[in-house]
């Protein structure tokens, strides 16, 4: 059972075989999260609200996520920096969405002068 886990956990590398699906996805991912992110960059420089730029900077946050994800993929990002790049962009984002709904949501407790 150790020599098992000790091969598992050992394993550093990825062969072509199993990373080529993930690059898919990865890629996929990317290009889906890049055009949502230019989406939302367009919508806050018409809207020029705060919210808007909130919401743009949390997709941007996503998108740097799948870079990171290839990055590894390609080797460029060890596994102990993906894991705490991706975990800590999972945290602003979920931060920077929660902040904006619960700041400029009709009803909010605080109402922004900007609104």
């Amino acid at each position: 059972m150790a020599g098992v886990i000790r091969a598992v956990l050992g394993q550093t590398t990825w062969g072509i075989d199993a990373a080529l699906p993930i690059l898919v996805v990865i890629l996929l991912a990317s290009i889906g999260t890049g055009v949502l992110f230019l989406v939302s960059v367009v919508a806050y420089r018409r809207r020029r609200r705060p919210q808007y730029g909130l919401i743009a900077v949390a997709i941007g946050a996503l998108w740097v996520r799948s870079v990171v994800g290839a990055g590894t993929v390609f080797d460029l990002v060890p596994m102990p920096a993906h894991h705490f790049i991706s975990h800590s962009l999972d945290l602003l984002t979920a931060g920077i969405v929660l902040y904006a709904v619960y700041m400029y949501a009709p009803g909010s407790v605080t109402a922004p002068e900007d609104r």
